[in-house]
């Protein structure tokens, strides 16, 4: 066993080119057998193995500094700077992050989550290197997947152009995004490979760097040897190693897209443990499906996630051109949605909550200031969803919600969401986001009549007295068991509203609530600042109706747990009722 033994970069170096192999296998059968357990990246950390160990065995880190983009490929590289028993020890597992984290180690450098960012940040340290005379090499690790995103081009742009000094970039190409790739520069890449770097068309040396080619990025010999000949190197210089994605689980290797992040799974047939339930990302892409076999002009577009909504390649395929895949490129899809609805198609952009910032401008700019009818589904938006720091999902309403022209939509069942759907693509008056709920699906067998296109018209689900609790989205349901619990203590029945537009305020509604309420409550899957709460707390500031906010504090939390997140920020039927009693 060497792996026990490696605490340090340090250790990595007293290792022969044998033993470093044997390390290499025991650092993945730990990756292996810690995301069978515990879940996590899968794919892209099996097939960097040998990349990391080599370069920590020829750099100085963290004098020398390397930047990986994603963080999706950070396990080998944290085992081998002193993180080894969160990917050895199961009571460990938690110890650390899944990503780049700065607080960590030293051999970090920053939090790092979100994709194409790694060459423009390791540029910015190579700069910082410079402007203060100091020396050391700086290195950014980018997948192949991460070079169609803007942030990449821009950064390769520059250090092509503009950096006169050391800067290595090491292109780990796989062949794969999360899903396939997609656009033309990796035809360019597909040549490089069958070529083994000797095309004259080269798009890296086009742009101004220099290149050197590695057949076999899983070749430890070959890996060493090329990286202490760029090591110390006065100039930008791109390192492109060809590497197998998934290497050592032959299901991984077999079927990139599935084992890119996997869930625990039973690792002798690769079965996931827990059943799949029914989910409202599956129910979009059902009904998407559907739409687009009875309509032609209905296109579903990703920006490089397919499978967060659940679309298989098989589907794909049969979807043809009706399915458009961008690659890393929120903002081209936003602005490509607004150019197709401009001209009669019905394009629908599916995407994250996290990842949606990436796209502001092109909101803004490109899509609503032309007023053009695209279909945006956001999901994992709010605190229940993914719970990393670089991917939380409760900021989406306070940018989006007050973009002018955006119809934002927060439904609170399936019935509402399918509706929501329906009604959207169907209209040609207003760029429509739809917010998926988060947490399990809510059906009620109800069907929606309610017109859309009158907008930010409120339904009262429950007339009452005194309280009104308006209920967003997710945390509609919990209006509901806040008002059950009030009416069972006080012997009062409250006013329930489902508000379904985030981005309006229904004024006729509170202006009649002011007859017979004293109080309203609002609640919220976002943060409160700039969020849908306020914008009632602004109508009623002028008149003695008091208003309570409820939502999320203005904070990056990592790795939370949810129920200690609600907890604190009330969002707790009890919690709301104990808040009622004291007025």
């Amino acid at each position: 066993m060497y792996l026990e033994k490696i605490n340090s970069p340090e250790d990595v170096k007293k290792l022969n080119i044998e033993e470093m192999k044997v390390l290499a296998q025991e650092i993945r059968e730990a990756i292996i057998k810690r995301d069978a357990i515990h879940g996590g990246h899968f794919g892209p950390n099996l097939g960097i193995v040998e990349a990391t160990i080599a370069l920590h065995y020829v750099f100085e880190s963290p004098k020398d500094k390397f930047v990986f983009d994603v963080s999706h490929q950070t396990y080998p590289h944290k085992i081998l700077t002193g993180r080894r028993e969160a990917f050895t020890d199961e009571a460990h597992y938690d110890d650390v992050t899944g990503y780049s984290n700065q607080n960590e180690s030293e051999h970090d450098h920053f939090i790092l989550g979100h994709t194409s960012t790694s060459i423009s940040l390791a540029l910015g340290l190579a700069k910082a290197r410079d402007v203060k005379g100091e020396t050391g090499n700086v290195g950014a690790i980018v997948g192949d997947g991460s070079l169609s995103g803007g942030e990449a081009l821009e950064g390769l742009d520059f250090a092509g152009g503009e950096l006169k000094s050391n800067f290595i970039i090491v292109v780990n190409d796989n062949e794969m995004s999360i899903a396939e790739n997609h656009g033309g520069l990796y035809k360019n890449l597909k040549l490089l490979r069958e070529t083994e770097g000797k095309a004259e068309c080269n798009l890296f040396k086009a742009i101004g760097l220099e290149y050197i080619f590695i057949k076999d990025g899983n070749n430890l010999e070959e890996l060493i040897e090329t990286l202490k000949k760029v090591k110390d190197i006065n100039h930008p210089i791109v390192v492109h190693i060809y590497t197998q994605k998934g290497k050592g689980y032959k299901l991984a290797e077999e079927d990139k897209e599935s084992w890119h992040y996997t869930m625990p799974f039973n690792i002798e047939n690769g079965k996931p443990l827990n059943e799949d339930i029914e989910d409202y990302c599956n129910i979009t892409k059902e009904y998407l499906i559907k739409k687009m076999k009875e309509d032609k002009t209905v296109v579903t577009i990703t920006a490089g996630t397919p499978g967060d909504f659940g679309f298989s390649k098989k589907e794909r395929d049969e979807l043809g051109s009706q399915f458009v895949d961008v690659g890393i490129a929120e903002q081209t899809a936003v602005a490509m949605s607004s150019g197709m609805a401009s001209k009669g198609a019905k394009p629908v952009f599916t995407v994250v909550s996290s990842f949606i910032q990436r796209t502001y401008d092109q909101l803004s700019q490109d899509l609503c200031i032309n007023n053009n009818p695209a279909t945006i589904v956001v999901f994992y938006g709010g605190a229940i969803g993914m719970t990393d720091v670089t991917h939380l999902g409760w900021f989406d309403i306070a940018m989006m919600s007050n973009i002018p022209n955006l119809v934002y939509l927060a439904p609170t069942t399936k019935e509402e969401h399918l509706a929501m759907l329906e009604w959207s693509i169907g209209q040609q008056e207003h760029p429509v986001a739809i917010r998926i709920p988060g947490g399990k699906v809510v059906s009620n067998g109800k069907k929606v009549t309610k017109d859309f296109s009158k907008l930010n018209t409120y339904e009262v689900n429950q007339k009452g007295e005194k309280v009104a609790i308006i209920g967003l989205g997710t945390f509609y349901q919990l209006g509901e068991k806040a008002a059950k619990l009030y009416e069972e203590k006080i012997g009062v029945k409250v006013t329930v509203i489902n508000p379904m537009y985030i981005t309006g305020v229904d004024e006729k509604l509170l202006e009649e609530l002011k007859k017979d309420h004293s109080i309203v409550i609002t609640l919220e899957d976002g943060v409160l600042d700039g969020g849908f709460g306020e914008k009632i707390a602004r109508f009623y500031g002028n008149s003695d109706m008091k208003v309570l906010n409820y939502g999320l504090k203005k904070e990056f939390l990592d790795r939370y747990n949810i129920g200690k997140v609600l907890t604190k920020n009330r969002l707790k039927a009890d919690l709301i009722v104990e808040d009622l009693l004291k007025f």
